[in-house]
């Protein structure tokens, strides 16, 4: 038996060690999902305080709940910012962030530091997973290079392997557990490892033929997403001149039993996927000299999308004979998408700083969001309000941007002046003063 059929082994009795580095949407649930599966966890994170809340028995994000926290720590998870302790692992998953530069190439920093942080801690015999989204090319290039920089040569005793996370933070219908993984080794002994290890933490495991395969598959999902969503908002922008309710043609048109799924416009799109990861791909396919138009052109549309909504907020303010300027505008959800807390790159940041910048006077309300954290790029210092008569009443205008489920919408409806609907909710409302957008 050499040294990774004795992994697998430990794999298969549970007795391995696994460590998550990266304790975010992604990192947490796998995290739990490995305590579950009946694996001694330890999760590895750069950020003190949220190493110290988990250790506290405290979750940091809203759809995980601080008792599922409790129940990993008396499982015996702990959390820690000790690299060191990275040696005792059997297991080490990366779950870190990859977004972009300002000219919109990838940022590979985080996992770049991350390995380097790490290989001084490798050794033979362990399993590296790489779960980040980025580019085919990425795990043989960046991360093989390095691991047998230290000695260990991979395929023979040590694995390294390529499985893309396919998190959807807010989903009832499915969780980590029942979520297909996919997999693709750097060698095919490689694969059998890391085949034995999700196989004991999901359903189902696809095996592909290579870690370029895998990469490729994460992208390929997520600009699907983000190409069809650019088509129904480019979609939506046309029925608008005309005069068309987008909604009831996407709902006639979804009567059809095949050759079409249906797809909801919106005002941009928002999370840490789908705006950033088909820019990956464009920018490894011009080193082959392909130019991905339709991908780029998707990726244009949606992000111009907040500054449309600014037009139309700024046209029905013009209708009720009020400028931008001077105006209370409340903005009706700011998270990425609805039913949860996350506010990465939500389209909701854009159009605020528009509003911001021509002289609104802002304020947001929002559920799950209390107040704003701390972000990369954009910076408020508001807190939610609660929807009453008379906080609706006060305002020049509110905007719907993210249809929480929990909103009042016929509170909204009755007691707002002025409402302009990216999202459909009051799609088959015709009122005076309600605008689609």
């Amino acid at each position: 038996m050499n040294i990774l059929d004795e992994l697998e082994a430990r794999l298969a009795l549970r007795s391995a060690r696994v460590g998550v580095i990266g304790l975010g949407y992604v990192g947490l649930p796998l995290t739990l999902r490995c305590v579950d599966a009946g694996f001694a966890v330890t999760g590895f994170d750069i950020d003190q305080g949220k190493v110290a809340r988990l250790n506290g028995r405290e979750s940091y994000i809203e759809h995980i709940a601080s008792t599922s926290i409790s129940q990993a720590r008396d499982a015996g998870f702990e959390a820690t910012t000790d690299f060191a302790q990275a040696a005792q692992m059997d297991v080490l998953v990366i779950c870190v962030p990859t977004p972009l530069t300002r000219f919109r190439e990838p940022d590979l920093s985080c996992v770049i530091d991350t390995v380097d942080a790490l290989l001084p801690n490798l050794r033979k015999g362990q399993l590296l997973s790489l779960e980040s989204t980025t580019y085919p090319g990425t795990t043989e290039e960046e991360l093989q290079a390095r691991v047998e920089s230290a000695g260990l040569r991979v395929g023979a005793d040590f694995a390294l392997v390529y499985s893309p996370e396919r998190e959807d933070p807010g989903n009832r219908d499915f969780s980590t557990r029942t979520i297909p993984k996919i997999c693709g080794g750097v060698t095919p002994r490689c694969l059998q490892a890391g085949v034995a290890f999700y196989g004991a933490v999901v359903d189902q495991v696809v095996p592909v033929s290579s870690t370029r395969v895998a990469e490729m598959t994460k992208l390929m999902e997520n600009i699907h997403r983000a190409v069809n969503i650019g088509l129904v908002n480019e979609m939506k922008i046309a029925a608008d001149g005309m005069n068309i309710d987008i909604h009831e043609v996407i709902k006639a048109a979804a009567t059809k039993p095949f050759g079409f799924v249906p797809y909801t416009p919106g005002p941009g799109l928002g999370g840490h996927c789908i705006p950033i990861d088909p820019f990956y791909l464009t920018w490894k396919a011009r080193q082959y000299g392909v130019h991905t138009r339709f991908i780029e052109l998707a990726g244009e549309i949606n992000g111009d999308m907040p500054r449309w909504v600014f037009g139309k907020v700024q046209a029905a303010l013009n209708s009720v004979k009020k400028p931008v300027q001077g105006s209370r505008v409340m903005i009706l959800g700011v998270a990425y998408k609805k039913n949860v807390d996350d506010l990465r790159l939500s389209p909701a940041l854009n159009l605020m700083e528009l509003l911001r910048d021509n002289g609104a006077l802002l304020s947001y309300s929002d559920p799950h969001v209390a107040k704003f954290k701390k972000l990369r790029e954009h910076e408020f210092t508001l807190e939610s309000q609660e929807l009453t008569p008379q906080v609706l009443g006060a305002m020049d205008c509110v905007v719907l941007i993210t249809d929480h489920d929990n909103f009042d919408y016929e509170l909204i409806r009755q007691h707002a002046a002025l409402i302009v609907d990216t999202r459909g909710r009051y799609c088959q409302i015709r009122d005076s003063h309600i605008m689609h957008a």
